[in-house]
């Protein structure tokens, strides 16, 4: 009966520490490439009568990308999506993007390079809008992992997909062992997923209470990790691609 009863307690606490990270938690970030700063990243959850909003900021300045994104959104007491409103600029270029879902799809508008266009999705309850370098959809993608055992997950992509520009993908999700880390000077532990999107792994580091921490993305060598945070030992950023002989300078990224 002991042991039933502390089991019993350890699943209100699980399911009690799934709505913390969409709830009251916020975080700053550094956008990193190949361990060198390249930018800035936060993000924000506040209560409302029907549920959460969020937003996140995001500023990159590199060689060959200016990247600046904000983004705001509302989500259900179990943090579905309910409508996201994003304005972005990137290399000068501005985009301008709604998302909500339509009965039985989600209905992106998407104003980008002076022309507007509308972005009909399959429907799916466990959707992330998952821009680029967004930590504020990292940390909502936690929370919607716990509270739906890693199943179930998908990715809203506003991105230029073939002929239009939005794309759903689903998300698969593996569990690693734990790890180590510091945060603000004391040793925390660390928990370790990998999100596979449209065939890119997203390596997610995640503390006690389900917040983000320390993301490794996709894109060649870039990484989020939260300010006053440290991965002991650090996970190793992708080398920078090798250029082949006398192919003059690489290549600006797009």
């Amino acid at each position: 009966m002991q042991k039933l009863a502390h089991n019993l307690a350890f699943l209100l606490l699980v399911g009690f520490l799934a709505f913390i990270p969409a709830s009251a938690q916020s975080g700053s970030f550094i956008i990193s490439q190949h361990g060198h700063s390249v930018g800035v990243a936060s993000f924000n959850f506040t209560s409302t009568p029907r549920g959460y909003g969020s937003t996140s900021v995001v500023r990159l300045a590199m060689q060959g990308l200016d990247y600046a994104l904000s983004k705001s959104e509302l989500l259900s007491p179990d943090n579905r999506l309910r409508h996201v409103q994003l304005s972005a600029t990137v290399n000068s270029s501005a985009v301008n993007v709604t998302a909500a879902p339509d009965a039985a799809q989600f209905l992106l508008n998407i104003s980008a390079n002076g022309r507007s266009s509308t972005t009909r999705l399959a429907f799916h309850p466990g959707a992330v809008f998952l821009p680029d370098f967004d930590p504020g959809a990292l940390e909502t993608l936690l929370a919607l992992a716990v509270t739906r055992n890693n199943a179930g997950l998908w990715a809203i992509i506003p991105k230029q997909a073939g002929s239009q520009i939005g794309s759903i993908a689903p998300i698969q999700l593996a569990t690693y062992a734990d790890e180590q880390g510091i945060l603000d000077g004391k040793p925390v532990p660390v928990h370790h997923l990998v999100a596979t999107i449209a065939g890119d792994a997203t390596d997610l580091f995640s503390g006690p209470e389900n917040q983000l921490l320390q993301a490794e993305l996709p894109q060649q060598g870039f990484a989020l990790v939260r300010k006053g945070f440290v991965l002991t030992p650090p996970a190793k950023p992708g080398a920078p691609p090798a250029a082949p002989p006398d192919s003059g300078p690489p290549p600006t990224q797009q």
